[in-house]
């Protein structure tokens, strides 16, 4: 395994910039941001393809700074029922997976997407109840007239540029959410499509991240160290399904941390041998987006938090079985 992280809250300043600070601080790997929410502070794929010397200049900065790069990154809803939001995101697509091939990379991390409730619809409709019957109606149209379509195409499409690896981060508001839909979606498409296990959104949602691990297997492609505070306080009065604004600390159940504010390291330990247990052996990603913390003093803290507790060599044998 290595120790890796989202460049994205770097983007005050240049790739080498960044890359030199990661590099000093321990950091093995990155993870660019090609287009989506995550941007392109990094890793513009538009510039690297078009410009040689540009696409060059990164490979050197990485050689220089002894980095490689896990996967690129273009978080989006690429089945929205905005057929511009639908093309911007294919747009992505095509062009992270075009630039992962010039750069050597077969793994490309974004989000399963979520339709909308009808082929008119404007908005995504993320169903989480069974009842009343409209919603089982609903699922059946988004999951088999839009979602398992979308991604068998996308996943030829991702192979003619080399990359064998769409790890679709699950998160609440798509169609991918936890354990059970990842696999529903993996097994309808094919074994292209698995995991950017992010532990921050099952903590919320209740569940157990190193046993959700164990269910995935091999369909994890890559994985994001990120924490979750539940506030039990809260929680107990209003349950963990929040609307309020992220930047609402005091008042919402639950809020992003860094690794180690959220759960202790016993339970990460349990986690990353989690993930030694099913053979994961990529990147150790860090997502910051801990609003109690300065960029800088989070990736530290997590940086400080995570070295000891990754596994990095290969286990031996079991000579006193």
């Amino acid at each position: 395994m290595k120790l890796g992280v989202l460049t994205v809250p770097l983007y005050d300043r240049s790739a080498e910039e960044a890359f030199a600070w990661l590099s000093k601080r321990g950091v093995e790997s990155v993870e660019l941001g090609s287009g989506g929410s995550p941007g392109n502070g990094h890793c513009n794929p538009s510039e690297l393809l078009a410009d040689g010397g540009k696409l060059q200049a990164l490979k050197d900065l990485l050689k220089k700074y002894n980095l490689s790069i896990s996967a690129l990154s273009f978080h989006s809803n690429h089945v929205h029922p905005d057929a511009d939001i639908r093309k911007a995101a294919a747009q992505d697509l095509t062009a992270s997976c075009k630039l992962a091939e010039k750069l050597g990379v077969d793994t490309v991390v974004t989000f399963s997407g979520c339709p909308g409730d009808h082929p008119g619809a404007k908005y995504p409709n993320w169903v989480t109840c069974a009842w009343p019957t409209d919603y089982p109606k609903i699922l059946e149209y988004q999951w088999d007239e839009v979602l398992i379509p979308f991604w068998k195409g996308a996943v030829k499409e991702a192979a003619e540029y080399g990359v064998t690896k769409i790890a679709l981060e699950p998160h609440p508001g798509f169609s991918v959410y936890n354990t059970e839909t990842l696999l529903r979606l993996r097994a309808a498409v094919g074994p292209a499509i698995g995991a950017n296990l992010d532990p921050s959104h099952l903590f919320w949602q209740g569940m157990q991240p190193a046993e959700a691990i164990k269910a995935l297997g091999d369909a994890i492609h890559h994985f994001h160290a990120k924490d979750t505070k539940v506030d039990g306080a809260i929680s107990a009065i209003n349950g963990v399904l929040d609307t309020k604004s992220l930047a609402a600390l005091k008042e919402r159940s639950w809020l992003f941390r860094t690794i180690g504010y959220g759960h202790d390291a016993l339970e990460w330990k349990g986690i990353i041998s989690a993930l030694r247990l099913i053979g994961y052996d990529g990147a150790i990603s860090i997502e910051h987006e801990d609003a109690f913390m300065s960029v800088e003093e989070g990736l530290e803290k997590a940086i400080s938090f995570l070295n000891p507790l990754i596994i990095r060599e290969k286990p031996i044998s079991v000579f006193w079985a």
